[in-house]
C-alpha cells in the first residue's frame, strides 16, 4: 500500500503549486510589455525618420520657390525690358512716319515747282515775240492793262502763287483774288488747293456782292471737285448767295445739303442757324 503523505508534505506541494501558478502569467505580461515598447520604439525610429524626410521636402519646396521667384523677377525684367524696347522702336516709327510724310509733301511741292518751271519753260519757247500786246479782261469783263497779260511769272511755284493770290483776298482785293487764284487753277489744276481756290473765287464774288457769279463758281467747284474738302464751304456759301438773290428754296436745299451731307464740318452748324433763322 502506498503510503499516505503528511499534511506538511501536501503543504509544501500546494505552495509550489500557488507559485507556479502565479509566476507564469508575471512571465506572460513581462514579455508582452517588452514587445510593446519594441513597436513603440519602432514607431518612434518610423516617426523620425518620417520628420526628417518631411524636412527635405520643405526645404526642396522652400528651394524651388525660390527658384520660381527668380526667374519670375528674370522674366519680369525682360518683359519690362522688351517694352521699352517696343515703345523705342513704336516712337521711332511714328518719327520715322512723320518724316516721310514731311518728305512727301516737300516732294509734293517740288515736283509742282517743277512742273511750273516746266510750263515756263514751255510757255517762253511758244511765246512769239512781238511789240503789241493784246489786253487780257478781268474776271468783271473790263479790259486790264497790257502787263495783265502776263500775270504769272515764269517758274512760280504754285504755294507762292496761291499766297499771293490769297493775300489779295485778305485784303479784300477781289479782282486781283480772283486773277490769281484763277492763274493758279490754270496753271496746277490738279494741286491740293485747288478745290480751295475755286471756292475762294466765289468768296471774292460773294464778297463784292455779284451773287449770281458766287453761284455760278461754287457750282463749278462742286462740279469740278466733287471729293475735295472744301465742298461744305461751298454749298453753305452758296446758300448765303442765294438767299441774296431772295431764291429761299434753292437756298434752303443748299444748307440742307450741308447738313446732311456733312454734319461734323463748322459750315453744318451755321447752316442750321441759318434754316432755323428761315423758319421764323
Amino acid at each position: 500500500m502506498r503510503e499516505s503523505m503528511s499534511p506538511r508534505t501536501i503543504r509544501a506541494l500546494v505552495a509550489l503549486l500557488l507559485a507556479v501558478s502565479v509566476a507564469t502569467p508575471a512571465y506572460a505580461v513581462d514579455k508582452e510589455q517588452r514587445q510593446l515598447m519594441a513597436d513603440v520604439r519602432m514607431l518612434q525610429e518610423q516617426n523620425q525618420q518620417l520628420q526628417n524626410l518631411l524636412g527635405s521636402i520643405a526645404e526642396a519646396i522652400k528651394s524651388v520657390n525660390a527658384r520660381i521667384d527668380e526667374q519670375a523677377n528674370t522674366t519680369r525684367k525682360t518683359l519690362a525690358d522688351q517694352k521699352l524696347v517696343i515703345d523705342n522702336l513704336t516712337s521711332d516709327v511714328r518719327v520715322i512716319r512723320e518724316k516721310l510724310d514731311d518728305n512727301n509733301v516737300r516732294l509734293g511741292s517740288l515736283r509742282q515747282e517743277l512742273d511750273a518751271l516746266r510750263q515756263g519753260v514751255e510757255q517762253l519757247g511758244a511765246r512769239p515775240v512781238s511789240s503789241d500786246a493784246t489786253p487780257v479782261a478781268t474776271p468783271d469783263g473790263s479790259p486790264a492793262p497790257p502787263a495783265a497779260a502776263s500775270p504769272v511769272a515764269v517758274g512760280t511755284s504754285p504755294d507762292k502763287l496761291f499766297d499771293s493770290a490769297w493775300s489779295d483776298y485778305t485784303l479784300s482785293q477781289w479782282d486781283l483774288a480772283i486773277a490769281g487764284f484763277q492763274a493758279f487753277i490754270t496753271q496746277f489744276p490738279k494741286a491740293e488747293k485747288a478745290d480751295d481756290a475755286q471756292v475762294l473765287i466765289g468768296n471774292c464774288y460773294l464778297g463784292a456782292g455779284k451773287n449770281d457769279k458766287a453761284v455760278e463758281a461754287y457750282d463749278l467747284a462742286i462740279r469740278a471737285y466733287p471729293a475735295g474738302n472744301a465742298l461744305p464751304e461751298a454749298y453753305y456759301r452758296k446758300g448765303l448767295a442765294l438767299r441774296n438773290l431772295k431764291q429761299a428754296d434753292r437756298a434752303r436745299d443748299a444748307f440742307e445739303t450741308v447738313v446732311k451731307n456733312y454734319p461734323n464740318s463748322a459750315e453744318a452748324s451755321l447752316s442750321r442757324q441759318r434754316l432755323a433763322e428761315a423758319a421764323r
